[in-house]
């Protein structure tokens, strides 16, 4: 990748690496993305909230791991502030961890609800907070917050999710107006299926809220995602997202929007579809059996 090579290039320059703040290391998007970033010499501090999960990615030269949980403030101020002490910079934030709360919305409680946003909303946020007065400063800097396609169409039984990817997208757009006078890009990466175990999440959180019995034609829907699975024939894997992100990342003009793989591109354009017209899809979907 000929950014890639620039941005190592400009590192060997200036006598410093670039350094990277990663959420959600564990698997998947996040380790891909860890990697790719170590690939590319950069200084990367890989986060999880279970130091175990990342403990073989601390064996890498270069390589910082961190517990951080994105719901406590408390870690969010501690892992940035280590970054400043040990390398004085902070050049790009990957807000990665997230989860889906699936289930018909009705079935969605209060508090599922509000730890969907917690973590997929607010923890962005809080980090995001945390690293722009640095960004600011050194007036350069990019932060890459992993959305998805549901982040522009909701499917029946993600309304939580979807929700709080809408919000996600919402947030960086006004986010990159606001910042982008200080030399700060905001960047938003939509993968479609992502060959990872985010669907295994998804089928213990669907009975998180307890069912009604009035939806299950949405149960089976969600339960029967094969096409759009992990493990579907549209899914991708996890190192091609991390492409994307690290290509944001080493842009000095980068896209506002970087979708990934060809189900995202497709069914992106699927919000220009006139509101009856995808639902009258989604109607026949449920139906398929």
């Amino acid at each position: 990748m000929n950014a890639a090579v620039d941005s190592r290039a400009m590192s060997e320059t200036v006598g410093t690496r670039k350094t990277v703040l990663i959420t959600g290391c564990s698997s998947g998007v996040g380790r891909a993305a860890a990697e790719a970033f170590l690939e590319d010499d950069w200084k990367v501090y890989a986060t999880a909230r279970n130091p175990a999960d990342i403990e073989t990615l601390g064996e890498r030269e270069g390589c910082d791991v961190n517990t951080l949980d994105v719901t406590d403030p408390e870690d969010v101020e501690r892992v940035v502030a280590r970054m400043v002490d040990r390398d004085g910079r902070v050049d790009a934030l990957v807000n990665n961890a997230g989860y889906g709360q699936h289930g018909p919305l009705e079935d969605v409680t209060d508090d599922l609800l509000h730890r969907q946003f917690d973590v997929n909303v607010y923890g962005p946020h809080r980090l995001a907070r945390a690293v722009l007065p640095h960004m600011r400063e050194a007036e350069d800097g990019t932060i890459v917050n992993v959305s998805s396609v549901a982040g522009r169409i909701a499917a029946p039984g993600m309304g939580a999710y979807a929700g709080s990817k809408h919000a996600l997208e919402g947030m960086s757009d006004a986010l990159r107006a606001e910042v982008e006078p200080f030399g700060v890009d905001v960047v938003v990466v939509q993968p479609g299926p992502v060959e990872t175990s985010f669907r295994d999440r998804v089928a213990d959180e669907l009975d998180a809220g307890g069912r009604t019995g009035a939806y299950e034609s949405v149960y089976e829907f969600q339960e029967d995602a094969s096409l759009v699975g992990g493990e579907g024939p549209f899914a991708i894997p996890p190192e091609a997202v991390a492409e994307a992100i690290l290509e944001a990342a080493v842009s000095p003009d980068p896209e506002p929007r970087y979708a990934v793989g060809r189900f995202a591109k497709l069914s992106l354009n699927a919000r220009f579809l006139p509101d009856g017209l995808r639902d009258a899809a989604f109607a026949v979907l449920r139906k398929i059996p």
